[in-house]
């Protein structure tokens, strides 16, 4: 697999890589597409969390379970309950 970097990304690879932290650019490579894949599984995570919770939400409203809230006023009362 070829790839290309720009100049400042390629720098930073060499710079990381000269650290001492890895031994070479491939393995400078691979971590950052380990921490890439990391974040895109959190991220479809967090988006099948929040799916759950509006369809949570929806359900509670159709039934009534529910505080409807208008104002700042609103807000803050309801707020002040809890």
């Amino acid at each position: 697999m070829n790839f290309s970097l720009t100049p400042s990304l390629e720098q930073f690879v060499r710079d990381r890589a000269g650290s001492g932290d890895y031994n070479n650019a491939s393995e400078v490579v691979r971590e950052a597409i380990r921490l890439l894949k990391r974040a895109e599984e959190q991220r479809a995570l967090k988006v099948e969390r929040l799916r759950k919770a509006v369809v949570t939400g929806t359900e509670d409203q159709e039934r009534g379970a529910c505080t409807e809230l208008d104002s700042d006023d609103a807000v803050d009362a309801f707020f002040e309950q809890i």
